[in-house]
C-alpha cells in the first residue's frame, strides 16, 4: 500500500482556526479544541468562511421562498431570520448592548457595566429594530431585481460582515476587558494577513457579480468596501469610547457591516 504524504505542519492550526471560527460565530456543530490566542488568530482569519456558510444557508432558504411564490418581502424576512437563528441572536444582542453603552453618556467603566447587563435598554431596542428593518427593506428591493441578485447579496453581506471581524481583531486594536471573547481575539491578526484575506474576499465578491454582469461585479466590490468602512467607523468609535473591543462590540461591528453592505447594494440597481 502506497504511503500517503505527511500533512503540512500548518494543517492542525488551520483546523483549530476553523473550529474556533464556527464554534464562536455560529451554532453549527464545531467542537473548539483550543482556546488560546494562536487559535483565535487562525479563527478570525477563517471568519469569512463562517460567514459564507451562514450566507449560503440564508440565501438558500430565502431564495426557495421566493421561487415558491412567497414574494420579495417574505423572502427577505426569512433571509434576515436565518443568520439570527444560526448565531442564537448573539450578534444582534451585541449590537443592542453596544448601542446602550454608546448612548449611556457614562464613563467607559460604567458603560461596559451597562453592556454586561442582561436587559436591553431603549437605545438597544431602537437600534436593533432599525437595523432589522433596514436589512429586510434592502433585501426586499434586491429580491425585486431578481432571485440571483437577492441570493448573491445575502451571501456577500454575511461574508463581508465576518470579514469586518477579522479587521476588528487586527493588531493595534486593544481589548476593553481582560476577559471574554474580545480579550482572546483582540490584536491577534497581523495587518498583512487581514489585508490578504480582504483581497481574497473582494475577488470573490467581484467574481460573484460577474455571474450577472461586469456592472454587478463593480457594485459588489463597492458595497463590500462601504460595509468595511462603516464597520471601521463604528470600531474606531467603540475603541475610543470603551478603551477597546468586547464580544458585544464584535456583534455590533458584524451587524453594521452586513446592513451597510445590503444598503449599498440597493444603490444603482435596476428600476
Amino acid at each position: 500500500m502506497r504511503n500517503l504524504p505527511p500533512r503540512g505542519g500548518d494543517y492542525p492550526a488551520r483546523m483549530d482556526g476553523l473550529r474556533f471560527a464556527f464554534g464562536t460565530l455560529t451554532v453549527l456543530p464545531a467542537r473548539i479544541t483550543r482556546w488560546d490566542r494562536d487559535a483565535a488568530r487562525a479563527g478570525m482569519l477563517c471568519a469569512p468562511l463562517a460567514g459564507l456558510v451562514v450566507g449560503l444557508a440564508s440565501a438558500a432558504l430565502g431564495g426557495t421562498f421566493l421561487l415558491l411564490g412567497s414574494g420579495p418581502l417574505l423572502a427577505a424576512v426569512v433571509t434576515t431570520a436565518v443568520p439570527a437563528l444560526l448565531t442564537r441572536g448573539l450578534h444582534l444582542d451585541g449590537l443592542a448592548d453596544t448601542a446602550d453603552g454608546l448612548g449611556s453618556a457614562k464613563p467607559a467603566e460604567d458603560a461596559l457595566r451597562i453592556m454586561k447587563q442582561s436587559d436591553i435598554g431603549p437605545f438597544g431596542v431602537i437600534t436593533m429594530l432599525l437595523v432589522l428593518l433596514a436589512q429586510v427593506a434592502a433585501l426586499t428591493r434586491l429580491y425585486e431585481e431578481g432571485w440571483a441578485h437577492g441570493t448573491i447579496a445575502a451571501v456577500l453581506a454575511a461574508t463581508v460582515a465576518r470579514l469586518a471581524l477579522t479587521h476588528a481583531s487586527r493588531q493595534g486594536v486593544p481589548a476593553a476587558r481582560p476577559e471574554g471573547l474580545g480579550a482572546i481575539v483582540a490584536a491577534t491578526v497581523p495587518v498583512r494577513s487581514a489585508t490578504l484575506t480582504t483581497a481574497l474576499v473582494l475577488v470573490a465578491c467581484a467574481a460573484a457579480g460577474l455571474l450577472l454582469s461586469p456592472y454587478d461585479a463593480v457594485r459588489n466590490v463597492l458595497a463590500a468596501g462601504a460595509a468595511l468602512g462603516a464597520a471601521a467607523l463604528l470600531l474606531r468609535r467603540c475603541v475610543r469610547r470603551f478603551g477597546g473591543v468586547t464580544g458585544d462590540v464584535f456583534g455590533a461591528v458584524e451587524e453594521t457591516a452586513a446592513t451597510a453592505a445590503l444598503m449599498a447594494l440597493t444603490v444603482g440597481g435596476s428600476s
